[in-house]
């Protein structure tokens, strides 16, 4: 990796970025983003719901004018995104299991998606472990076991931290 192209500086707090979500073997997932917050280890970003359509899992919707506050850090293995419908009521948190996110030039967040995923309810009664089937069937374990180890880990920290009192304060937000 270049230090031309990958760089550890802080993004500028209120700037457009192009966050892009590697999900091998999909195509790349890319949306429009605003930076509220890069203390050069976590950077917080604001986006509004990025799907065409509506999407129902069954324990929550996501749809048109809902907001996205994302948290991804350049030092664990996981983002955690608050979601809000557009009134302003809190959904809950949908955690994402990831390699540590980068920054490419100046205006990109690079974040590679590992298909393990949580949820948790806005009042901390749900909480879910999200495709596992997709990981297992992803052959991460065979292709490169010390990430599939880290990515389990990671999960497993997300389901502690999700069950604790107080979800938010434990991950530093």
């Amino acid at each position: 990796m270049s230090s031309a192209t990958h760089t550890s500086h802080p993004l500028t707090p209120a700037a457009e970025i192009t966050v892009r979500l590697v999900k091998h073997p999909r195509p790349d997932v890319r949306y429009p983003a605003r930076v509220t917050a890069d203390d050069g280890t976590r950077i917080t970003v604001r986006a509004p719901w990025a799907g065409a359509a509506t999407r129902d899992f069954g324990f929550v919707r996501f749809e048109s004018g809902d907001v996205f506050t994302e948290h991804y850090w350049r030092d664990r293995w996981y983002a955690v995104k608050e979601v809000r419908a557009a009134d302003g009521t809190l959904k809950g948190w949908y955690c994402d299991v990831t390699r540590p996110a980068r920054v490419e030039g100046t205006d990109t967040l690079v974040v590679e998606d590992l298909d393990l995923d949580l949820w948790r309810s806005a009042d901390g009664a749900t909480i879910l472990r999200l495709d596992e089937d997709e990981f297992l069937e992803s052959g991460l374990t065979e292709r490169d076991p010390e990430a599939a180890s880290r990515a389990r880990e990671a999960l497993d920290e997300l389901e502690r931290l999700a069950r604790e009192d107080d979800f938010e304060g434990m991950l530093g937000l």
